[in-house]
């Protein structure tokens, strides 16, 4: 029999000295349900851009009752043993509301995400237990391992207060882009919720204790998401570019025949070619033709 885990707040000093705020609860619906219910009422404020410097404001549970993912899926996560961690970050609304570059705000969150994962991993001294084994994004949201799901990512677009709505919004003002990101950092074999999910704990050795892996983590998912998106902020064409160079290392299904499952219900089957300029995926089907994939599931065949 499983013992049900107890949720404890988290106990986050690290993120604490980095971020402009934190918010920390021992149990919530969704982190990013509660980071835009707080947005929108005015309860978590996000200080101006200072000096191109962004402010980043971090919602944490350890248990969420009504985690989310893309498309209605449901994000399961385990006290204790699963990172449940929301990143608020103002950006300007003509960048998050432009469909040639907003597409890399999600590219840009899984970067962020593999780097505190691997930085936190070489930190402790930790190593992976086989020599292939190493941390990859499938597009266009989920951190895998072998093929299997680690984490997973979900964006959204928050409307603060001060801004107005959609319709008489000035286009220089700020939206609040709220990513929520969900890893399996201490699960072990049995307790996993998929066949088709993993653990880091399962393919790496000497890890420290859940509370400082997921700390860790949390402390350089801030840094990374105020150092890459100023650097987005600054030059989204440019910055576009390069992180679509940056993304052909780390794309699990890029070379891969795979099969995209559609909102609709169809399905498109072909090669994973990479990604085109607005991080939409590219698919090449058998006849030699390349479709291009902004919205699907996506799984290796």
């Amino acid at each position: 029999m499983m013992i049900a885990l107890k949720a404890a707040t988290p106990q986050l000093p690290r993120t604490t000295a980095v971020a402009d705020h934190v918010v920390a609860v021992d149990e919530t619906g969704s982190t990013n349900a509660l980071a835009a219910q707080m947005i929108g009422d005015g309860s978590l404020t996000l200080p101006d851009h200072q000096d191109g410097e962004l402010a980043v404001v971090v919602v944490a549970a350890d248990r969420q009752t009504a985690g989310r993912g893309r498309n209605g899926h449901k994000w399961v996560s385990q006290p204790g043993r699963c990172s449940t961690m929301s990143y608020a970050v103002r950006i300007p609304r003509a960048i998050a509301t432009d469909e040639s570059v907003n597409g890399w705000l999600q590219m840009i969150a899984g970067l962020v995400t593999l780097d505190a994962l691997n930085g936190m991993i070489e930190e402790y001294g930790a190593a992976p237990n086989q020599s292939d084994c190493f941390l990859e994004l499938k597009w266009p949201n989920d951190v895998f391992c072998h093929g299997l799901k680690l984490g997973g990512l979900l964006s959204e677009l928050v409307i603060p207060p001060s801004s107005g709505t959609d319709a008489d919004a000035d286009a220089d003002a700020d939206v609040v882009i709220v990513f929520g990101v969900g890893l399996n950092l201490a699960l072990g074999a049995c307790r996993l919720p998929t066949p088709q999910s993993t653990s880091l704990q399962l393919h790496v050795s000497g890890l420290p204790s859940f509370g400082e892996m997921r700390d860790a983590v949390a402390e350089r998912q801030v840094e990374g998401f105020r150092e890459r998106l100023a650097k987005f902020i600054a030059d989204p064409k440019g910055q576009a570019e390069s992180l679509r160079e940056e993304m052909k290392a780390v794309c699990w299904a890029r070379g891969r025949q795979v099969e995209a499952h559609f909102t609709d219900g169809t399905t498109l089957t072909g090669e994973a070619i990479g990604l085109n300029e607005d991080a939409s995926l590219i698919l090449r089907t058998q006849d030699g033709t390349d479709h291009t994939v902004r919205t699907a599931d996506v799984g290796v065949l």
